[in-house]
C-alpha cells in the first residue's frame, strides 16, 4: 500500500471585526481548535478592525513570513458598509481560487439555503501562501474547515490536495539557475 504520510501545515487565523475581542472570538477559536486538532500548527492569530488598511497590513506581514503556509480570515464578507475583507484581500491575490467560493456556497446552501448569497467568501494564493476569507459566523467557519479545508490540507486526500502542490506554488518566479561544477 502506498499510503502518504500526514504533513502538518502552518496556519494563521485573522478575525476581522469591529465588535469582538480576541478572548470572545468564537469563530477564530473554532478555527484555531480545528487546525490544531487536525495536526496542523497555528503559527499566528490576530484580530483587526473592519478596515482595509489594517487587514492588508496584517496579511502582508503573514504573506512575507515563510513560516506561514495558509491564512484563514473570518468576518467582513457580507454586504454592510463595514464589510471590507474581500476588497482588502482580493487585490493581494496573484491567483484567485474561484472554486473555493463555489464549493463553500454549495456546502452552505445545504445548511442555510439561499441565505448563502449574503456571503462574499473568497480565496486565492499570493507569495506561495493560501488565503481563505470566510464569513464571521462559527457555522460558516465550521463548514469551510470541516467540509473543504481539512481535506485539501491533508496530503492523503485523493485525487489531489493543496499540500502536494505547495512546493510548486512559486515556480513562476525567476531564479538563477544553479550551475553544476565541472567534474
Amino acid at each position: 500500500m502506498d499510503e502518504k504520510p500526514f504533513v502538518p501545515v502552518s496556519f494563521a487565523v485573522l478575525t476581522v471585526s469591529d465588535t469582538r475581542k480576541l478572548a470572545e472570538d468564537k469563530s477564530g477559536n473554532l478555527l484555531a481548535e480545528r487546525i490544531e486538532a487536525a495536526g496542523h500548527k497555528l503559527a499566528a492569530r490576530a484580530l483587526v478592525k473592519d478596515d482595509v488598511r489594517a487587514i492588508r497590513t496584517k496579511l502582508r506581514g503573514w504573506i512575507k513570513d515563510k513560516k506561514i503556509d495558509a491564512v484563514i480570515t473570518t468576518g467582513g464578507t457580507g454586504f454592510t458598509g463595514r464589510d471590507v475583507t474581500p476588497e482588502a484581500v482580493e487585490p493581494l491575490f496573484e491567483k484567485r481560487m474561484d472554486g473555493f467560493s463555489a464549493v463553500f456556497h454549495r456546502v452552505s446552501y445545504e445548511k442555510i439555503k439561499s441565505s448563502t448569497i449574503q456571503s462574499r467568501a473568497t480565496a486565492g494564493v499570493t507569495n506561495s501562501t493560501f488565503i481563505f476569507c470566510v464569513p464571521g459566523s462559527p457555522g460558516a467557519c465550521r463548514d469551510a474547515w470541516d467540509e473543504i479545508l481539512v481535506h485539501q490540507f491533508d496530503l492523503r486526500n485523493k485525487p489531489c490536495n493543496f499540500v502536494e502542490i505547495m512546493p510548486r506554488l512559486d515556480e513562476h518566479l525567476k531564479r538563477a539557475k544553479v550551475k553544476k561544477k565541472p567534474k
